[in-house]
């Protein structure tokens, strides 16, 4: 779900600082690590690598990220960070799924809220719903039509359980009445691989991995989940326009630190995201993969966070989203 831009700090006015007013001795004196909780390759990753690498210019500093794919949905690699040092030397990276795997995963004993710091959001971007070519449907609305009168044809897949992505399907499910079990792969790669062969029919993922295979004609959008059409794929409808109760949900991404670390560092990190989010560059750096810059203060990022996890819990609990 999209984040609320009232409250949040876009970065004008950090761009706005110099340089020359950056809290010199704030910033850790040594590399920093930014850890992803997941294997290298996928949307958290490349958005991870390009913040790292632009932090990294603006600061003069060393940024540098390290995947921790330990499994239960990242809870592993971001349990860590929550064990680390509070001093600004290792930071998380994560996406939405972050405040979900707590909702789905009793053995998560984590609080997402109170147990980490909270530095800024990051980006965030549409999410694609897309099918096989050979399914006769042109749009999701019709998409559900066949799968309410042939349930067992049309087999719902995901990428991740928890994901932005498997919760807009589960939502979808739910407000068509469609009882249809969704295939949980470990991965964007192996979900998009047997959407192309026509072994599953329904997958929403981002557009970084999807929009290529649309374009090749390899899968078939249906929608994207933005409240407006995206400039990306202006062709592709909304939720709403392929005649559906409009859906608005999006795979954000946001930076966090352990818990206790100094509100001066962490009002500087933010203030660093701040910058390198409003450039130019970082912006076209992210078009290209299908998401917008949209940054935050840190007290923005916890409000934010408590938002999601409300509107994500009856989603969880509706479809009994489970990780025993």
């Amino acid at each position: 779900m999209r984040p609320d831009r009232r409250g949040l700090m876009l970065g004008t006015l950090a761009a706005a600082m110099p340089a020359t007013l950056a809290a010199q001795g704030v910033l850790p004196d040594r590399p920093v690590t930014i850890v992803v909780p997941f294997p290298p390759g996928g949307s958290v990753d490349g958005v991870a690598r390009i913040l790292a690498q632009e932090l990294g210019e603006q600061t003069g500093g060393t940024f540098l990220v390290e995947n921790r794919a330990g499994g239960a949905g990242g809870a592993v690699g971001s349990a860590g960070v929550m064990r680390s040092r509070p001093d600004g030397a290792t930071l998380l990276f994560n996406a939405s799924i972050h405040v979900v795997v707590p909702l789905i995963n009793r053995n998560v004993t984590f609080d997402v809220v109170n147990d980490f710091s909270h530095i800024s959001l990051v980006a965030d971007g549409p999410l694609v719903v897309s099918t096989h070519p050979s399914v006769p449907a042109r749009t999701l609305g019709e998409f559900f039509d066949l799968a309410k009168k042939e349930p067992e044809r049309y087999a719902f897949a995901t990428t991740g359980l928890g994901s932005a992505g498997h919760l807009c399907v589960e939502l979808l499910k739910l407000r068509t009445g469609v009882s249809r079990e969704v295939v949980a792969y470990r991965g964007g790669g192996p979900a998009l691989a047997d959407l192309m062969a026509g072994t599953i029919h329904l997958l929403a993922d981002p557009m970084l991995s999807s929009l290529p295979l649309v374009k090749a004609g390899r899968i078939k959008a249906l929608a994207v989940t933005t409240k407006d059409r995206t400039p990306l794929a202006p062709d592709v409808p909304t939720v709403a326009e392929s005649g559906m109760e409009p859906l608005e949900m999006v795979s954000w991404y946001g930076l966090w630190g352990p818990k206790d670390m100094d509100g001066t560092l962490v009002r500087e990190l933010g203030r660093r995201v701040g910058v390198v989010t409003a450039s130019a560059k970082f912006r076209e750096r992210l078009d290209a993969l299908g998401f917008v810059p949209r940054a935050s203060s840190p007290e923005g990022l916890r409000a934010f966070v408590e938002k999601e996890i409300a509107q994500y819990k009856p989603i969880v609990e509706a479809a009994k989203i489970r990780v025993e």
